[in-house]
C-alpha cells in the first residue's frame, strides 16, 4: 500500500513539471512572435511622411548665382528662404553686402524683392524671378537708392565658388614656394598680376578696378569674399612677401629691372 502510494505522488510531480514546462514554452513562443510581430510592423511604417514638397522646393532657390553686373562680375547668394522671407548677400565691386525681403509663388515663378540695408552709397534694392522649371537661372533688375545712379538688368547662372590652386596665369605660386628665378625677370605690373592672382583663386572682391577688370574676364573666377584672413596657405602667404619684395625692387630700378 505504501509502494503505491508512493508511485501516485511521483506521477502527480511528473505531470505538474510537464504542465509547466509546456505553459514555459508557450509562454516564450509568444513573446517572440509578439517581438517578430512587432518588428515587422515598425519595419512597415512609412517615414518622413511630414514631407512638405513645396518646402523641398523653396530650398531648391538657395544657393550661389554669377554673372555680369553692369561693368563688374556678381555674386549673388540666397541663404535663406522661410514663409515668405528671404536673405542673403551680394559680392560685386568690392562690396560685400546683405540682403532681405520677401518673396512669393506666381505662376511658376518665385518673384523675390529685397533691399539692401541702405546705408552705404552704393545700395539699393533688388527685383528678381526664378523659375521653378529652372532653378538654375536668376533673372531680374537692381535700382540704386542714389537715383542719380544707372540701374541694372542680370541674368545670373548658379555656380559656386571652388579654390583651385590649379587655375591662373601663374598657379605655381599657390602650388609650391616660389625661388628668385622665378620672379627676378617679371615686370612690376607682372608680378602686381601674379601677387593678385593668388587672391584671385581665393574668391577675393577686388575694389581696385584695373584689378577686377582683369580677373572678372577669367571663367574661374568667381568673387566670394572681401575679408581674404584666414584662406591664404603658408606656402601662399610666403610668396606673396617675396613677390612684394621684387615689386619694390623693380619700381625703384625702373627701366633697368629685368634688363
Amino acid at each position: 500500500m505504501r509502494k503505491i502510494l508512493l508511485l501516485l505522488l511521483a506521477g502527480s510531480f511528473m505531470l505538474s513539471c510537464n504542465n509547466d514546462k509546456k505553459e514555459e514554452t508557450k509562454s516564450s513562443t509568444d513573446d517572440y512572435q509578439s517581438e517578430k510581430t512587432e518588428k515587422v510592423v515598425t519595419d512597415n511604417q512609412p517615414t518622413n511622411t511630414n514631407i512638405d514638397p513645396v518646402v523641398n522646393l523653396v530650398e531648391k532657390i538657395l544657393g550661389s548665382f554669377v554673372g555680369p553686373f553692369g561693368n563688374n562680375k556678381i555674386t549673388m547668394l540666397i541663404t535663406k528662404a522661410e514663409g515668405d522671407s528671404i536673405a542673403g548677400r551680394t559680392i560685386v565691386g568690392g562690396n560685400n553686402r546683405p540682403f532681405t525681403g520677401t518673396f512669393s509663388k506666381v505662376g511658376s515663378a518665385y518673384v523675390i524683392n529685397a533691399t539692401e540695408p541702405g546705408d552705404d552709397k552704393d545700395d539699393g534694392a533688388f527685383s528678381f524671378t526664378i523659375d521653378e522649371a529652372n532653378t538654375d537661372v536668376v533673372t531680374g533688375s537692381w535700382k540704386p537708392n542714389n537715383k542719380a545712379k544707372p540701374a541694372k538688368e542680370y541674368s545670373l547662372k548658379r555656380r559656386a565658388f571652388e579654390y583651385n590652386p590649379n587655375v591662373g596665369n601663374y598657379p605655381q605660386s599657390s602650388q609650391r614656394l616660389l625661388k628668385a628665378k622665378d620672379v627676378e625677370n617679371e615686370m612690376k605690373e607682372d608680378l602686381e598680376f601674379m601677387r593678385n592672382e593668388i587672391f584671385a583663386r581665393h574668391g577675393f572682391c577686388f575694389e581696385r578696378k584695373h584689378l577686377r577688370q582683369q580677373f572678372e574676364n577669367e571663367d574661374w573666377y568667381v568673387p566670394n569674399t572681401v575679408d581674404i584672413k584666414g584662406f591664404l596657405t603658408d606656402i601662399e602667404k610666403k610668396n606673396i612677401a617675396l613677390i612684394k619684395r621684387y615689386e619694390k625692387y623693380a619700381d625703384e630700378y625702373g627701366d633697368e629691372y629685368g634688363r
